[in-house]
């Protein structure tokens, strides 16, 4: 009986090609710190193996790298993903596309950067996002103008950095789960995210989970599974 290749071994990483089936989720790349030639070979392998494949916090200088061996790869400075899919390969891959409804929320403009990678993940596993940039406490009507549109969500991320209030304000006007984002954003106490993420571990209001400093992916990762339950 022949044995089920479950991961590819490069040598340098073992893939881990079977992740999909397990999980619903393919192998996503971390692209920073790593040596050029192991970036290319795995974006190579993944994109022969998959016909898509997705990595985040990468460099320009990376999207320039891997143009030269998979020409449709698309970087967004922005967010740092960089991506190629073939478009025939989109249904198959997820045939859920384009299902549910995430929103995310930022509390300032300076959060965009990793709201956008939350928002582009759960794009890219096949969920619609709707964004509601700049609606922080500071001005908080900008928030209540739009509390109908987010009770209509599976879930909402809440990004921000400062004292990190949005996600529990958002906690205390819908009912849907909350996952918050705490960025780095911030001066002086605010420590690099440090007063953020202690300040949404202690939320009073219910239904909030809260992932680590900056780690937008993580968020639309946990947000699509939510929605996913809702189809």
């Amino acid at each position: 009986m022949e044995e089920k290749k479950t991961y590819d071994n490069l040598g340098f990483a073992r893939l881990d090609t079977d992740r999909k089936r397990r999980t619903g989720f393919p192998e996503v790349v971390f692209c920073s710190k790593k040596p050029d030639e192991y970036l290319l070979k795995i974006y190579q392998k993944l994109y022969e193996e998959d016909g898509r494949v997705f990595g985040t916090r990468a460099t320009k200088e990376q999207y320039e790298l891997v143009k030269t061996v998979i020409p449709e790869i698309e970087y967004d400075p922005i967010s740092r993903i960089l991506k190629a899919e073939k478009k025939s390969e989109t249904s198959e891959n997820f045939p859920n596309q384009g299902k549910g409804l995430i929103a995310v929320c930022t509390a300032g403009t300076a959060d965009i950067s990793v709201a956008e990678e939350a928002a582009k993940t759960a794009e890219y596993f096949g969920r619609n996002v709707k964004r509601y940039y700049d609606v922080g406490i500071s001005g908080i009507h900008r928030l209540l103008d739009i509390e109908d549109e987010l009770q209509e969500a599976d879930c909402i991320i809440a990004v921000a950095g400062m004292e990190g209030a949005l996600p529990s304000v958002i906690g205390g006007l819908v009912g849907c789960p909350v996952i918050a984002v705490p960025t780095s954003v911030g001066y002086g106490v605010s420590e690099g995210g440090i007063a953020a993420l202690l300040s949404m571990l202690s939320s009073c209001a219910n239904g909030i989970s809260v992932v680590n400093i900056d780690n937008g992916y993580g968020a639309g990762y946990i947000a699509t599974e939510i929605s996913r339950l809702r189809d």
